[in-house]
């Protein structure tokens, strides 16, 4: 792991653990209604996830998170950052952060559902709530 990588992990695990337990608590809102342990509604979990972040106001504050954790790299953005693509993205696996610094590309993942794909490749992908919020920091 990079230098860059651990400064962005250990930034938001120091100052943003709120962050994480909130994606966390938002994705348990999605999930609990479910009858099974997963779904294969895709917008049930994308769009629910959004409407949730934002109404928490998750959504709001994650471009500072990315600022943040850009500054904890050591490198500065081009451009101040927005709760939209291309900074922030919210997929069917969790948030996404995204941002173009001197060394590369900092994608920072907040993931609280895996997408369980069968063998059979005509059958949707599932859903499934994660126990936790895994972090994933990768410079590219």
């Amino acid at each position: 792991m990079s230098h860059p990588i651990r400064a962005a992990r250990q930034r938001i695990r120091a100052e943003h653990a709120s962050v994480i337990d909130g994606i966390g608590a938002c994705a348990d809102a999605i999930a609990e209604p479910w009858d099974t342990a997963r779904t294969t509604n895709r917008e049930a979990v994308v769009g629910g996830l959004h409407r949730s972040l934002e109404e928490t106001g998750i959504l709001g504050s994650l471009p500072d998170v990315l600022t943040d954790v850009v500054s904890a790299t050591g490198s500065e953005l081009r451009a101040c950052p927005v709760p939209a693509p291309p900074y922030v993205v919210v997929t069917s696996r969790g948030p996404i952060l995204r941002a173009t610094i001197d060394p590369g590309r900092l994608v920072v993942r907040f993931d609280a559902f895996d997408v369980v794909r069968g063998s059979d490749p005509d059958r949707r992908p599932a859903y499934r709530r994660r126990d936790d919020v895994r972090l994933t920091v990768v410079l590219e």
